[in-house]
């Protein structure tokens, strides 16, 4: 039986290996290079889908013999940089991960490492064995919205069934679900569901689909209603490998307004966790109408209209208008892989609509030229590195930062480059959008494991090796894909300090210890950071680092002795510290104009910004000079 499968593995990673290898050669022909590099290049970067047992390390200077090569030859070792630079004319975005095949050897205090490299594994052998199809195609695959009712599902909706809507590519800052319909009379108890997408297991495995969220309608209460069991909105998230979490709930009660083990004033994105949906100054009376509907947000046999919108830290339900609850997403749980919004129990749905999904743009516009990344200089590093993390189904935010701070005139000039760091999607139509934008602007770095939140130290690694091996630097930056960079004062203020070693440059947080609750996106175990407080960190909205220090990191990784930490700038203060005590004479400069929480008048970095504050951030500087906000309303 082990050999059947590893024949039947083997036999697939040939195939997908030579339809991708065709593909190439047809659409790469015009660049002059040989058919024999793509197709090394390409089986190079394959040969992790192998499994560990298996595989073996495949240095450039090796050549991989396949079905193609009409000669069995090897490559000698003094010709490795010619094959390396005419592999990155075929897959430049693939420059890092090359470089990344021991993260097994530092996985460890990271949350869904093993998951991450396994699905990626999963997700680059589908897009592969897909592309040479969908490539000819040039269709925009993710659409913006998605409106579905029963009557398209005449098996489902009803009350006390379970209703679907599919979510294309996942969701993003801004999308949102509505869900127009009544709650029935029987009970009048339903529930909404976000639901993700499944860890990859062997074959013959199945495992229950993580929940990031559970909006749970009780309006009968827990057990029935009275006045002394009001109805109630239960919140919560499910994952395979914690189970469900502790419940958030809510009523029309004052003082039951917060998630268990919160206080009563949490807040999510500056809303309330749950809103006491009752004015705390009516008398008594008043306050138990829930038995008729009253404070409460829905009630039996009348028409209601819910939706549930992904902020920056959490999801949010309003009602009928009203700001109702806020739940924080829960570690591990990220939105961006949502697959479906599920309605069940007793709930008559009219309708469902999702909007703000993530779609990318055309990639045949006018202004492709101008967007594309420019060349860059062969015979000196480049000033500065700016490496934004973004996730792959992020497209309307890559495309706003290429229009608007990517512009500056020390990008264009190739002085300061801009890479996004991206790892791969559970999701086969978000990779092969992913694959398209990557060959069209050269401004991509694909990542080999699918972009699980607690795995961001990852891409700090990545930016590391990728402005050490691959395209040194004198400094390299760290930024999010929701931050407007002042790319202008960011260099100048670097060339200004002309610290070339030790140096880390940001907004400095000298005086923070780890978060202990449980619940919290930070959460840090005392196993994880047993002491109270980090060494001194820069906030991960924007800092910079000195060749030298992303250099030792790179070794160290080597070497397989990098620590790992979760909160990734964090992490970078943990390894900053550790040269320190290795006789680093670190440099610690601290700039306020870098906006941790939002945008403030004279910034030099803004962050959560959305993709139409980018450019109206952008029409502001141009116009007026000033570093002056936008509002966010």
């Amino acid at each position: 039986m082990w050999a059947t499968k590893k024949l039947a593995t083997t036999a697939l990673l040939v195939l997908t290996s030579l339809l991708a290898a065709r593909y190439l050669i047809e659409h790469t022909a015009s660049s002059g290079m040989s058919s024999r590099y793509q197709i090394l290049h390409l089986v190079h970067h394959l040969e992790w889908l192998k499994s560990p047992a298996d595989a073996k390390e495949t240095s450039p200077g090796v050549v991989i013999t396949t079905a193609a090569s009409s000669n069995t030859s090897s490559e000698p070792e003094d010709s490795a940089s010619k094959n390396s630079s005419a592999a990155a004319q075929v897959f430049p975005w693939l420059d890092t991960w090359s470089q990344m095949t021991r993260l097994a050897d530092i996985a460890s205090g990271l949350p869904h490492a093993t998951e991450a490299v396994d699905d990626g594994r999963t997700a680059w052998e589908n897009l592969t064995a897909s592309v040479h199809v969908h490539q000819r195609q040039r269709r925009r695959l993710c659409p913006y919205s998605v409106r579905d009712t029963p009557s398209n599902k005449p098996e489902s909706g009803g009350g006390g069934g379970a209703f679907t809507v599919g979510v294309p590519c996942g969701l993003t800052v801004g999308s949102s679900a509505t869900l127009i319909g009544t709650p029935g009379l029987l009970s009048g108890n339903f529930w909404i569901e976000l639901v993700g997408t499944t860890t990859a297991l062997p074959a013959g495995e199945t495992e229950t689909p993580a929940v990031p969220l559970h909006y749970g309608v009780r309006l009968t209460g827990d057990d029935g209603a009275t006045r002394d069991r009001p109805p109630v909105l239960v919140q919560n998230a499910f994952s395979a490998s914690s189970g469900w979490g502790a419940e958030a709930r809510c009523s029309c009660t004052p003082g039951n307004a917060a998630a268990e083990g919160a206080p009563p004033a949490a807040v999510v994105d500056g809303l309330e966790r749950c809103d006491a949906m009752a004015d705390r100054e009516e008398e008594e009376d008043k306050k138990h109408k829930h038995l008729h509907g009253g404070c409460f947000p829905f009630k039996q046999g009348y028409l209601a209209i819910a939706t549930l919108r992904v902020g920056w830290e959490g999801f949010h339900m309003t009602v009928d208008g009203k700001h109702v609850t806020s739940f924080a997403y829960r570690a591990g749980l990220e939105p961006w892989y949502v697959t479906q919004v599920r309605i069940s129990g007793d709930f008559k749905l009219a309708s469902a609509i999702l909007s703000g999904l993530p779609t990318s743009e055309d990639l045949e516009n006018p202004n492709l030229e101008s967007l594309k990344a420019p060349p860059v200089p062969n015979d000196r590093d480049v000033d500065l590195l700016i490496g934004v993390f973004s996730t792959a189904n992020n497209f309307k935010r890559r495309m706003a930062i290429r229009r608007t701070w990517m512009q500056y005139d020390a990008v264009r000039q190739g002085a300061v480059a801009v890479r996004f760091f991206v790892g791969l999607h559970t999701n086969l139509m978000v990779n092969e959008e992913l694959w398209n934008e990557a060959r069209t602007y050269g401004d991509i770095q694909v990542l080999r494991f699918v972009d699980y939140y607690g795995l961001i130290t990852w891409k700090t690694l990545a930016i590391c090796i990728y402005g050490t091996s691959v395209l040194p630097a004198k400094y390299l930056m760290k930024t999010d894909d929701d931050a407007f960079v002042r790319v202008d004062e960011i260099h100048s203020t670097v060339k200004q300090l002309n610290v070339s070693r030790g140096l880390l440059y940001g907004r400095i947080n000298s005086d923070s210890g780890p978060h202990r609750n449980p619940e919290s996106k930070w959460y840090i175990s005392q196993e994880e950071w047993p002491e109270d407080k980090y060494p001194p960190w820069a906030h991960g909205p924007g800092y910079v680092v000195s060749q030298d220090i992303a250099r030792t990191i790179n070794n160290w990784y080597k070497a397989s002795r990098l620590k790992m930490f979760k909160l990734e700038d964090v992490a970078m203060g943990i390894w900053v510290n550790e040269m320190k005590k290795g006789g680093l004479p670190v440099k610690y400069e601290t700039d306020k104009r870098i906006n941790i929480d939002g945008c403030h008048d004279g910034y030099i970095i803004a962050h959560y910004q959305e993709p139409r504050h980018l450019l109206c951030l952008w029409e502001k500087l141009l116009t007026t000079h000033q570093a002056e906000c936008c509002s966010t309303k």
